[in-house]
Order: structure tokens, then sequence, then C-alpha cells
């Protein structure tokens, strides 16, 4: 059918390494949500060194960091999404039966 955009998440619970680990997934992702953040207070997990690690796979990956628990991030998500919608209109032309 189609397919405009990329979108990837990534939990902090996996850890810093994971870019390094799977780089084709985060190589081709237009966006990238980091979830869970809202953990990041309880995990050893350094969210600098998760974003460098992503950046050295993929520097021009739109990363946002979201917490469905705290609502953190989805406006930025809402807006992305909205943003790449209206940027190719074809994800708005209906299929012809």
């Amino acid at each position: 059918m189609g397919e405009h955009a990329k979108v990837a998440l990534l939990s902090i619970t996996e850890g810093e390494d994971k870019p390094l680990k799977y780089p084709i997934m985060f190589r081709e992702a237009d966006c990238l949500l980091i979830t869970k953040t809202d953990l990041a207070p309880y995990l050893d997990v350094d969210l600098q060194q998760l974003e460098a690690n992503i950046r050295q796979i993929n520097p021009y990956v739109t990363i946002i960091p979201v917490s469905a628990k705290t609502g953190t991030g989805l406006e930025d998500w809402f807006a992305w999404v909205q943003a790449t919608v209206a940027a190719s209109p074809a994800a708005l032309t209906p299929v012809a039966e």
C-alpha cells in the first residue's frame, strides 16, 4: 500500500547499547520514540549515551522521548505525525477499490 515514514520504538529498559546491537532498525528510522522515560530514575541507563549511540547509527533521525504514563513527549510525537502527513499528500490519497 505504501510507506511514508519509518518509526522505531526503543524502551529505555532495553539499555543504551541496543542501537549498536541492532543498527539496521535505527539506521532506517525517520523517527525514534524512546519509551518508558518515566522509569529513568530507577534504571541504570545513561540517556545521553543512548542518544549518542543512536546518532552514531543515524544522525538525522528525529528522537522523541515519551512516557505514556506521564504524557511527556506525546505532544511532540503528535506534532511529528501531523507534520509528516502534511508533508506527504500521498499519505492521504484514498486507495482505489
